[in-house]
């Protein structure tokens, strides 16, 4: 008979602090950071997760160039700590942002939506802090040899921009461990501290984390569309618009055309018009619940209410050293 025992953690949450390499190369207490989403990440957001311990990032991506500015700015006078922008690689007035990034001393920026080749040694040599989002193990060799300092692998869980492959977080993670030594980050389905100890167990560093930091007070989200999220059930959304870049949907009527729309074989140009303009902030920013494009994760089916960042980090805290200390309770034989 052989019995098996999991290690004992230490008593105190510090041991982020001296252990982990995500909190080392992001000079941040947890190994979590709050995902660049667009029209929920404004330095409100940002500012708090920074404040109490995570890294907050701006989402880019639903800014214009000034506007981000602003929201840099404000972000600098909300913390001291470090935060960071995520850029999507796609963006139209790319060049404009990424000089608001070197004249602001912008310390981290998540790239996505793109080739990790694209921008990373431009950033890096203006000492800025990289990481790339990827949802294969393939990009993940790609970050590397582009130089990148961190990974975040995206599961199918996630919400916004999802790999078309739909390969799952639990899938993904080790997979992505097996091709590269950088610090990983894991993305997609997590939103508690029981999914952060798993991602970590499978390898992973530390979390990326969208949905539950998107349904908190100091998103920038409607409070309609938090509201309708924290009602949603498993199911309720859905992969969508894969030809155009996958994105997970709550299945409102908007996603019920364009489901109509893939179904019968529509071809990229008909779908980019039925997205149209703004139809994202439409949705997610001005509350149209009806024909806005709801972003949101597989998670959202077990956020019941709209909490404080505050409240949220100290959550997903007591919860990962409550699963650690089960787990070291649950001894097994064979």
């Amino acid at each position: 008979m052989i019995v098996f025992f999991l290690p004992l953690p230490r008593n105190s949450d510090q041991k982020f602090d001296m252990e982990n390499r995500i909190c080392k190369l992001f000079g941040i207490r947890y190994p979590i950071i709050q995902a660049g989403m667009v029209w929920c990440s404004g330095w409100r957001l940002a500012s708090a997760v920074s404040n109490h311990g995570g890294l907050g990032l701006l989402g880019a991506g639903s800014m214009h160039p000034e506007v981000l500015r602003e929201h840099i700015q404000k972000t600098k006078q909300a913390t001291d700590t470090p935060f960071g922008v995520n850029i999507p690689l796609f963006y139209p007035e790319l060049e404009t942002i990424l000089n608001i990034i070197k004249e602001e001393h912008v310390p981290v920026v998540f790239t996505s939506a793109g080739s990790p080749k694209k921008l990373t040694s431009w950033l890096k040599e203006r000492g800025i802090i990289v990481a790339h989002v990827i949802a294969s193990s393939s990009f993940a060799i790609k970050s590397e040899e582009a130089g990148v300092d961190a990974i975040v692998a995206e599961g199918f869980e996630a919400g916004g921009h999802n790999g078309k492959e739909e390969t799952t977080t639990m899938t993904l993670i080790p997979a992505v461990r097996k091709v590269t030594s950088l610090p990983l980050l894991a993305a997609g389905g997590i939103g508690t501290g029981e999914a952060m100890l798993a991602a970590m167990a499978l390898g992973a560093d530390g979390v990326q984390i969208g949905s539950r930091f998107a349904i908190s007070e100091e998103s920038s989200a409607h409070p309609d569309f938090k509201k309708l999220v924290t009602g949603l059930a498993e199911g309720d959304t859905k992969l969508a618009l894969k030809k155009i870049g996958a994105v997970r949907l709550i299945k409102n009527e908007f996603f019920q055309e364009a489901n109509k729309l893939e179904q019968k074989g529509a071809s990229p140009d008909e779908l980019r018009i039925l997205l149209g303009r703004g139809r994202a902030k439409k949705g997610m920013f001005e509350g149209d619940l009806v024909e806005g494009e709801l972003e949101i994760g597989q998670v959202s089916a077990i956020i019941s209410e709209v909490l404080p960042v505050k409240t949220i980090i100290e959550n997903l805290i007591k919860e990962y050293q409550h699963a650690k200390e089960r787990l070291i309770g649950n001894q097994f034989e064979f």
